[in-house]
């Protein structure tokens, strides 16, 4: 069974994480001091908490974070665009927020920096936030290719929230 709870040292072990993930000084304002934690039965963390919503999951298989909704959303407010953000059509950012896959044909523009395998963040040419997931193709793919999955969305912002 998982526990719920605060800890210093997992604070700081996801902050320094956040700041290799997504670039330097984005833990700290990603992960305020009245984060929670809840852990795996061996005792890491497993969730981020803040406020009853979920910012993140360390994955276990590479430990590496993903984001919620609530993450997502801070997260766009701590990086200026380009950053970790893939724009789509705006005639589609119905079915994205519904939590559907964006294919290449449907991005506008994406960071070049981008790697596959990335957390973005999925946003209409406003930068209002439809999804969050991770790149299945680069930033550069993303907008030179025409076919195929760019972004797998794990949860769009119409979904129910079942974080």
């Amino acid at each position: 069974m998982s526990t719920e709870y605060w800890g210093s040292s997992m604070l700081r072990r996801v902050r320094v994480l956040a700041d290799y993930q997504f670039g330097k000084n984005t833990g700290e304002a990603l992960f305020p001091d009245s984060c929670r934690f809840i852990t795996s039965r061996r005792g890491g963390v497993r969730q981020v908490m803040l406020d009853g919503r979920r910012l993140a999951t360390l994955r276990a298989h590479d430990g590496r974070l993903t984001l919620g909704l609530a993450g997502s959303e801070r997260l766009s407010r701590i990086i200026d665009p380009p950053g970790y953000r893939v724009v789509i059509m705006d005639d589609v950012s119905p079915y994205i927020a519904a939590g559907k896959s964006v294919f290449a044909r449907h991005v506008l523009d994406a960071d070049p920096a981008l790697q596959a395998g990335d957390e973005v963040l999925v946003v209409t040419g406003d930068g209002t936030l439809q999804a969050v997931g991770s790149a299945v193709l680069s930033g550069r793919e993303m907008c030179r290719s025409g076919f195929g999955v760019a972004v797998q969305v794990r949860k769009g912002t119409n979904q129910e929230d079942s974080e």
